[in-house]
């Protein structure tokens, strides 16, 4: 071999191992992520029947060889959510499993392909669609009828003790929710404000413009008179999601709470939460919850409305990062196991043998 040619081949030689060194590293990192978003649990696509539309549901099972297991319904908060929440559902459903308890979840209407439009929906809607898919789920043979609970989030606080009134639950996990509409809007526009280091002057000119809505809201104005009002600026706002304020702006859960007197009621609150005060919740519910001795309120300081911890939410990276390489760890310290915990105080009973 020519003496020129060795360099040539030694240099091709450190360039084909370092691509297997890179490929190997990245090969694992997919190994990792592969496995940290693997849950112990079985999913099954469902189909519930319900106002003459089919729901598109999940339904996430314990693999602990029981023919029977209790249930947990999600209900979900504003927006547009699929069932899994973007798989942001699953590291509870794990600890839902761990408690011998299956999950049940379903696309809202108009999302991933379900039929129907959510912001056609008042509280009362949701509330008999839950009410359904608790229904289809008791005809189950492998669902525990006897052993059925709720878990809902931030607007689904409104929904919850509607279902309630309308089926038999067995405990109740209420996670940010708030008490009035119109309240915790105002107090979600001030601490926004707050958050963004508004000026006064700016302060003045948004709560006015809230005012203005609030009174085309009492009005029962049009959408069109709405923008006629804000000058052409709806900052946003469509006519669907004018449609479903108006729908449900009046919601106020005070008197709806006490459907779930005596019932097991597990409250969860962020320290950071600029969606909902916290502190009003909390009062509302000891108002009408205490008095039965079944209330439990889990207090999470270092979280935000979502709860997820506060420095991860507040960057992107750590956001993306944490969900792909320990997705269970986007969730406020003892979030988790304190609702596993919960559940396995509050759901004793069914078939236990496998």
């Amino acid at each position: 071999m020519c003496p020129k040619t060795r360099p040539r081949w030694r240099g091709l030689r450190i360039a084909v191992w370092s691509l297997v060194t890179i490929l190997a590293a990245a090969a694992g990192l997919v190994g990792v992520v592969l496995w940290q978003n693997t849950y112990d649990m079985d999913e099954q696509r469902v189909s519930i029947r319900h106002g003459g539309h089919t729901l598109n549901g999940v339904l996430a099972t314990p693999k602990d060889g029981r023919e029977r297991h209790g249930l947990i319904v999600y209900v979900h908060g504003d927006g547009p959510v699929d069932a899994t929440h973007d798989d942001g559902y699953k590291p509870m459903w794990e600890a839902n499993a761990k408690a011998g308890y299956a999950s049940l979840s379903w696309d809202k209407p108009g999302v991933a392909g379900a039929p129907g439009n959510w912001l056609d929906q008042s509280m009362d809607d949701r509330a008999d669609e839950a009410a359904a898919a608790i229904a289809w789920a008791r005809a189950r043979p492998d669902v525990d009828g006897d052993r059925i609970g709720l878990w809902g989030a931030s607007q689904a606080g409104w929904v919850l003790p509607k279902i309630a009134a309308k089926t038999p639950v067995s405990f109740v996990i209420a996670v940010s929710p708030a008490i009035n509409w119109l309240q915790q809007g105002r107090y979600n526009l001030r601490a926004e404000l707050r958050a963004d280091g508004a000026s006064a002057a700016r302060t003045q000119a948004e709560i006015a413009k809230s005012d203005t809505t609030r009174r085309l809201l009492e009005r029962r104005a049009t959408f069109e008179q709405y923008v006629r009002a804000m000058g052409g600026d709806t900052d946003g706002m469509t006519a669907d999601r004018w449609n479903f304020i108006s729908k449900n702006h009046t919601a106020d859960a005070a008197q709806d709470l006490n459907a779930l007197r005596g019932t097991p009621v597990l409250l969860i609150l962020a320290g950071h939460d600029i969606n909902v005060d916290t502190a009003d919740t909390e009062r509302g519910y000891r108002k009408a919850l205490d008095a039965g001795g079944a209330l439990t309120v889990k207090h999470y300081p270092d979280a935000t409305h979502s709860l997820l911890e506060q420095s991860i939410e507040q960057s992107d990276l750590k956001t993306i990062l944490t969900a792909l390489f320990a997705p269970r760890s986007l969730f406020a310290d003892g979030f988790l196991d304190d609702q596993r915990r919960f559940v396995e105080n509050h759901g004793q009973g069914g078939d236990t043998t496998p």
